[in-house]
């Protein structure tokens, strides 16, 4: 389990700094586990890859434009906040699939303030400062710790998702090293995305059209949803020589009523669970924890998955190209075996796939 043991070579000009349009005619290559063969296709194609009655398990989180730019006041020093997730999160019970998964309580707010949020800012703060958000919103600094880990009190009555939406910009990853524009808040969701709350997208599923999941459905392959808000941790290096040393950041999850009976009744009648990235992975191995049948259920998951791991839930997934000794690249070696990820990057490497979050996908199964 040496961190060395996960890292592989790559050309960084196949970093993909845009997405390939239409976004299902980004390159897919096949890998199967039982013979090793690896075949290349389009995603396009994915209907004709799998079987009747398998079921792909999508995560419908909604990537926030969460990075903001303003000054400290008075002294007027730049500042950058990323918005992590309001302070306690809780399910309201009025809240539909569809709206947002997050509600403050009472502990969630500050003494004469609003909403109270967890956000990563860079600028050097201190407790009690205030920040001078886009708009000419102040922010109060309630707490800053170290890595730039920051609690803040927004305004009263002040809508933060709405206002992120308005005000704030998409955070790419620091691997795409351009500034984001209006087209990646289309780019860089999905879909079927309507849950708001993730910091990064669940990027398997961002090559998914509205025409290729009707081409599933006639093709008699449903899917269903699952939440987990993607956080920065997402992007956290594993520094530690010996991997099962490191620490997953938590991320707020939910596996609805609805997802579990489906994924039961797919387990019962021999269908394949296809998970549709790594964070559906994690729900789907998540809740498998407490045995089967799968129950519904929400929390956080700090669940990392590594070689060796046991898959109770998923049998087979689609997920994009990752980087070098990120737990990405471990839960696929996870799944498929070190060796057999080591051959199949070197083959994409080859035969120029695009990797990363704007990059080509690989389906194992």
């Amino acid at each position: 389990m040496r961190l060395e043991d996960f890292d592989y070579p790559l050309d960084e000009s196949l970093i993909a700094q845009r997405p390939v349009n239409p976004r299902d005619h980004a390159r897919l290559l096949v890998v199967n586990r039982r013979t090793g063969a690896l075949t290349h296709h389009r995603f396009n194609e994915l209907p004709n890859l799998l079987c009747p009655n398998d079921l792909l398990v999508l995560n419908d989180t909604h990537v926030i434009p969460a990075r903001l730019f303003g000054h400290k006041r008075p002294s007027g020093g730049k500042v950058e906040v990323l918005l992590v997730r309001p302070l306690t999160p809780t399910l309201s019970p009025q809240a539909g699939r569809g709206t947002p998964l997050y509600s403050l309580s009472p502990g969630g707010r500050g003494q004469g303030e609003g909403e109270v949020w967890h956000a990563l800012v860079r600028g050097g703060i201190r407790p009690g400062q205030h920040l001078e958000l886009p708009d000419g919103i102040q922010v109060t600094v309630v707490t800053a710790g170290e890595g730039g880990h920051t609690v803040l009190a927004f305004p009263i009555g002040l809508d933060v998702l709405a206002y992120a939406e308005k005000a704030g910009q998409v955070p790419l990853p620091p691997y795409i090293r351009r500034a984001p524009d209006e087209t990646d808040r289309h780019h860089y969701q999905t879909v079927f995305a309507r849950c708001p709350g993730a910091v990064a997208a669940p990027t398997a599923g961002l090559h998914f059209t509205a025409p290729l999941l009707q081409a599933l459905k006639e093709k008699g392959i449903p899917t269903t949803h699952v939440t987990l808000h993607v956080g920065p941790g997402t992007f956290k290096p594993v520094t530690c020589r010996d991997i099962r040393e490191h620490q997953m950041d938590p991320e707020w999850y939910e596996l609805p009523v609805e997802t579990a009976k489906i994924v039961n009744e797919a387990r019962e009648t021999g269908g394949r669970v296809i998970a549709v990235g790594s964070t559906s992975v994690r729900v789907l191995e998540t809740a498998a924890q407490a045995g089967w049948p799968l129950r519904a259920g929400s929390g956080e998951t700090s669940l990392f998955i590594y070689p060796g791991y046991v898959f109770k839930a998923v049998d087979a997934m689609l997920t994009n190209f990752h980087l070098p000794k990120s737990t990405l690249f471990m839960l696929v070696c996870a799944l498929a075996g070190r060796e057999r990820m080591l051959e199949a990057y070197r083959v994409a490497a080859a035969e120029r796939y695009r990797f990363y979050s704007y990059g080509d996908a690989m389906l194992i199964v």
